[in-house]
């Protein structure tokens, strides 16, 4: 007796499906795994500036050890595409040939542990903890611990390791955002935007001690 076409149907589809698991198996992109060698060796140049590590080099320049890999290859792909403007970092940015090389040396750094940081103005602590912890109601201005965290580790990748930053980058970052000069994040330019000279030197007084 042979099957009734509605009957017939569904194995017919199925064995359709079934068929084209292989071909949506190879189009899956594998996975990337970073080569921390490789990174270290691309990642060379960029010891001038802040060190073979990415620890506590020159306090203008931001430390990399340890922070998010999705932050720092999110940072470079923007200094290349010219959404974040810095004529060293862009020169920098366009040595790394390929989206692989910028996520290696990304992976590099983060690969390092953090060092510790510490407040240099003990005076303008308790006011940084307070907008860190509690924001500023007032000004509409939110807590820095609910992207940052309370111990400044950040989130990846849209949200980096503050926590223990250099207090010269930090601080000029804030007034970059604030002024417009950095671009590249509408969120931090609103909240800078909102906050005083003594506020922001406060915030960041906090920050750099916090781990």
């Amino acid at each position: 007796m042979k099957p009734s076409p509605a009957l017939a149907l569904p194995s017919l589809l199925t064995a359709l499906a079934l068929s084209a698991l292989p071909a949506l198996a190879e189009e899956a992109p594998a996975a990337f795994k970073p080569d921390l060698a490789k990174g270290q060796a691309l990642a060379a140049p960029c010891g001038a500036c802040h060190t073979q590590d990415g620890s506590r080099g020159i306090p203008a320049n931001p430390i990399l050890q340890g922070q998010h890999p999705e932050y720092i290859y999110k940072q470079l792909a923007e200094f290349k595409a010219g959404k974040r403007k810095n004529p060293i970092m862009s020169g920098m940015a366009m040595s790394l040939a390929t989206d692989e090389d910028m996520k290696n040396v990304a992976a590099f750094y983060a690969s390092k542990k953090a060092k510790p940081g510490f407040a240099k103005d003990k005076d303008s602590v308790a006011l940084g903890e307070q907008i860190y912890r509690g924001g500023i109601l007032a000004k509409q201005v939110p807590a820095c611990a609910g992207c940052h965290s309370p111990d400044g580790a950040g989130i990846p990748a849209q949200y980096p390791r503050i926590g223990g930053q250099n207090g010269d980058y930090a601080e000029a970052q804030l007034l970059a955002f604030r002024s417009g000069a950095r671009a590249n994040s509408v969120q931090m330019m609103a909240i800078a935007g909102k906050l005083s000279d003594r506020e922001i030197k406060a915030v960041v007084d906090y920050v750099t001690g916090l781990r």
